[in-house]
């Protein structure tokens, strides 16, 4: 293992073993599907311990996948999984924080959390379900949505470009970055697993069809424009992962598989930091921080 590789408290479980008693309830077709199974391989093969893996979501279809898997969870408030998930960790750095959720509640509702989490590099895994639309209230647009996009919010179409995550992630600094399509669980369950592996900020956007209100981000349309990553892409530089998504876009293509991967301290390991050069021990002891700054 590597200096990047975290360890978990582990058990041998199969995939299966990771579901909960609490069926799915997603329209047929849907891609989250694939984005679960590829979740329950991954966490298989780690050999997550459910009682030391925390699971944390906010407001969407996407956002219902804490229910369907064997962890602790917590169903937060509209784009505010990440800041929980945050406190989270900071107050158990020995969990595995886990947080899924979807392109409206990441990138609109949660916008304002995401390059601080990427920043100050939290070591967590965000897994971002992309289906290009808010799903769970009926259809409108969201920020990755294209123009074409006709829905509820925008009848003739959009006049907004849409936001592209892993462009987004790499610029703010997140240390893992990959993407994948929900048509490819065996790469969701790599990519995935890899993120959790990952000692850092561990991002994976995965392109998940919604057949109910999105009719043009379809799994086939999806499936025809995904291209893997080249083997010799510099997985520490993030300007090299940068310059190969645009060209790729630009192409009318979409680039799948692992995109960066580099290594810097984490916000928990800052914070033990902290507290040692403040007097206190290697664990955390955030009251005497709080004591310490107050007039």
């Amino acid at each position: 293992m590597n200096d990047m590789t975290q360890h978990f408290h582990q058990v041998e479980m199969k995939p299966k073993e990771f579901k909960s008693e609490v069926e799915p309830v997603w329209c047929p077709g849907c891609g989250h599907y694939g984005v679960l199974a590829g979740m329950y391989r991954a966490m298989s093969e780690l050999g997550l311990d459910p009682n030391y893996t925390v699971n944390l979501s906010g407001i969407g279809c996407s956002s219902r996948t804490p229910y369907f898997v064997q962890s602790y969870k917590m169903h937060t408030l509209h784009g505010r999984a990440g800041a929980v998930a945050t406190g989270t960790q900071l107050a158990r750095p020995d969990l595995a924080v886990i947080v899924t959720g979807g392109d409206g509640d990441g990138f609109s509702i949660g916008g304002g959390h995401m390059p601080h989490l990427a920043r100050k590099n939290i070591n967590m895994t965000y897994i971002l379900m992309d289906n290009r639309i808010y799903g769970l209230t009926k259809g409108q647009v969201s920020p990755t949505s294209r123009k074409e996009m006709k829905a509820y919010t925008t009848p003739y179409g959009g006049v907004e470009e849409p936001l592209d995550p892993v462009l987004y992630m790499l610029t703010y600094g997140a240390t893992y970055v990959g993407q994948a399509f929900a048509g490819n669980p065996k790469m969701c369950a790599s990519l995935i697993k890899g993120a959790l592996e990952h000692q850092g900020f561990s991002f994976v956007n995965i392109f998940s069809q919604c057949p109910t209100f999105n009719k043009i981000d379809t799994a086939k349309y999806f499936k025809g424009l995904v291209v893997d990553v080249p083997d010799d892409l510099e997985l520490d530089d993030s300007s090299s992962a940068m310059a190969h998504v645009q060209q790729v876009n630009r192409q009318g293509k979409l680039a799948v598989g692992l995109l960066h991967q580099s290594q810097r301290t984490t916000l928990d390991q800052e914070m033990a930091r902290l507290v040692k050069k403040v007097g206190g021990n290697a664990e955390y002891d955030l009251q005497k921080i709080v004591d310490l700054s107050r007039p």
